[in-house]
């Protein structure tokens, strides 16, 4: 997963990158994108490695990328640098400054920055939809797809993010070629000051990232980066002190997984134990797909035994004699801990 952290200047953003990713770049440096990868933790892969002792174990991972802020009074807005950087994310993470800035003007205003961030991604969705509106006139484009795009329009001068629009009503598939902004996933981070870091997200707030169809955390990037770089042992303690149970980075990625709607399934082996992530609802072949092209496209059967099972019984042969092991085809909706085997013949 990919996910592009992005926000105003003085949001705090790359404090936000180094303490998700355990990296320490420079702050304030305008133009550059940084890019860390993080493991996502899984006691599922850490037991089932334990069992297996094998030659590798692969966690999921997650793709962070700090895409520059705009800079100068005068630029609240978002460049068409920085449009493009966004659209190149599969999900974005919006930081939002909640905390005092002798660098940036003015009193802190998330809900009005997140209009902002908002309004800006409409106009751009908007602008791709009525150059496109305005082909399909010229070349006489099949009716249905300019219906559809007559709807996004619709959608967005009401205001509204695509991502409110459900999938039943809009054929993404056919938007392939074409990468809009308010379709994007999004989780808005409040990053706030230390003294309220354990503090729910207000009120207004959460009522708005919710009616974006977003997702929201609260966090202190300052203080946290901080103990993101101390020894494991040692930072349970510093955020219990915060009034926090679990890091930042179990926090983003709890709500990523749910904003994404988002399981892993294993495959497990004496080469390699290891972690793949789908989306909820996959079947068998695409989610053969995601280990390999050739096992979606020969895809004959999946032998499927759930994590709590394999665990209850401690092998594959011990599941087999237990009557547990499951044999599925290519409809089969893969569930969250699934132990696969795919077989296949290209």
């Amino acid at each position: 997963m990919k996910v592009g952290l992005v926000g105003f200047a003085g949001s705090g953003k790359t404090t936000v990158f180094n303490t998700m990713t355990g990296l320490h770049v420079p702050v304030g440096f305008g133009g550059e994108v940084r890019l860390g990868t993080v493991r996502v933790p899984d006691e599922r892969i850490d037991r089932l490695s334990r069992l297996f002792t094998p030659k590798k174990t692969t966690y999921a991972e997650i793709s962070f990328c700090d895409v520059p802020g705009e800079h100068g009074a005068e630029k609240k807005g978002l460049s068409t640098k920085s449009l493009q950087q966004i659209r190149d994310q599969e999900a974005l993470c919006l930081v939002l400054r909640d905390f005092d800035n002798p660098a940036v003007e003015g009193a802190p205003d998330p809900l009005a920055d997140l209009e902002a961030f908002h309004t800006e991604c409409v106009f751009a969705d908007l602008e791709i939809i009525e150059r496109r509106l305005a082909r399909a006139q010229k070349e006489k484009a099949p009716p249905q797809e300019v219906a559809m795009f007559e709807r996004m329009k619709g959608v967005l001068e009401d205001a509204q993010p695509l991502r409110s629009v459900p999938t039943a009503d809009l054929d993404r598939g056919q938007l392939k070629n074409y990468v809009f902004l308010t379709d994007r996933p999004l989780l808005v981070a409040l990053n706030t000051d230390e003294s309220r870091a354990a503090a729910p997200m207000p009120e207004a707030l959460a009522a708005r990232i919710a009616a974006l169809h977003a997702a929201g955390l609260v966090l202190s990037a300052s203080v946290e980066a901080e103990i993101a770089g101390l020894p494991p042992d040692e930072q349970k303690a510093f955020l219990e002190d915060l009034g926090v149970t679990e890091s930042a980075l179990a926090r983003f990625i709890r709500a990523a997984y749910g904003l994404l709607d988002l399981i892993s399934f294993f495959t497990v082996g004496e080469d390699e134990v290891r972690a793949w992530t789908i989306r909820r609802g996959m079947n068998a072949r695409q989610a053969a797909g995601r280990i390999h092209s050739d096992l979606e496209r020969g895809f004959i059967r999946a032998e499927v035994i759930p994590y709590a099972v394999f665990i209850q019984y401690g092998s594959e042969h011990a599941v087999k004699e237990a009557g547990k092991f499951q044999v599925e085809g290519k409809d089969y909706v893969v569930v969250d801990g699934d132990i696969m085997h795919v077989r296949f013949n290209v």
